[in-house]
């Protein structure tokens, strides 16, 4: 396979599960280093270990593969970010930080009327705080700690972003907000060569949404709105992260917003 992203070093926040850790694995797949940060709970040492255990067999197989690292922190926390690119930055070998990817989020579904500020605090410090945090680091490094500048950034929204969902209240704000962010800061360092683009996935079935999609009923019922007839999978976040991380492939490509729904969106309408 033609390795797209070849000597390039990525960073992934929250990238041991999910979404993320299908990236992971596709960058690594694509010949890039990349690093990905966890919360470095009890509950995530499996994920953790069957991800570096995935990564080393791409390597085996494959030699032009990229290399995985890992760095706990929490997102929440400005100095997490800061740490975590110059360690990315470190473990790629290049000096670059070529790729990011702003992933790491939480979403406990909840009634409006009974919602407590806790609860609406937190998702917006993890998904919306956490995400400006980490994306302000790396384009520091991007467009003032190397030379050329640039690189592409990509944060992860939601199709929540563009809908309503009453069980949402709190989560679909800070998703709205990662796609403004992004808008805002393909402006800001669209100069420095820094591409930044958000991608908006659908209904796609991780450990976010596992307990919410074993209802069959509902479950059934997302299927019947989807044209492609299923509900995703982490595995078809890839590509798209790949094609906005690769400069042959996306170079003119900013400020963009991609769905990534099986078509759900315009059937809602």
């Amino acid at each position: 396979m033609a390795h797209l992203l070849a000597g390039k070093t990525a960073v992934i926040t929250g990238g041991t599960t999910g979404i993320g850790r299908a990236i992971a694995l596709s960058f690594i797949s694509h010949g890039a280093n990349v690093t990905v940060n966890h919360l470095d709970l009890p509950s995530d040492a499996p994920h953790l270990a069957s991800l570096l255990s995935e990564a080393e067999a791409l390597r085996a197989s494959d030699p032009q593969a990229g290399v995985l690292s890992h760095l706990p922190g929490d997102v929440r926390d400005p100095k997490t970010s800061t740490e975590l690119v110059s360690f990315a930055v470190a473990q790629g070998g290049t000096g670059r930080l070529d790729v990011c990817v702003s992933n790491a989020g939480i979403c406990t579904f909840a009634e409006f009327l009974d919602m407590d500020g806790d609860l609406f605090a937190n998702t917006v410090r993890t998904n919306l705080d956490g995400a400006f945090y980490f994306v302000q680091a790396a384009a520091r490094q991007m467009a003032r700690g190397q030379s050329p500048p640039g690189g592409s950034i990509i944060g992860m929204s939601s199709i929540s972003a563009l809908v309503g969902g009453a069980r949402q209240t709190h989560y679909t704000p800070t998703k709205a907000g990662i796609t403004s962010l992004m808008q805002s800061t393909a402006c800001a360092l669209g100069g420095y060569g820094i591409r930044c683009n958000a991608l908006l996935p659908g209904t796609i079935r991780t450990q976010l949404n596992d307990e919410d999609l074993k209802d069959e009923k509902k479950r059934a019922y997302m299927e019947g709105r989807i044209p492609l007839g299923r509900t995703g999978v982490p595995k078809d976040m890839a590509g798209p992260a790949v094609f906005l991380a690769c400069d042959e492939l996306s170079g003119y490509v900013t400020g963009a917003q991609l769905l990534v729904d099986g078509g759900l969106y315009v059937n809602l309408q």
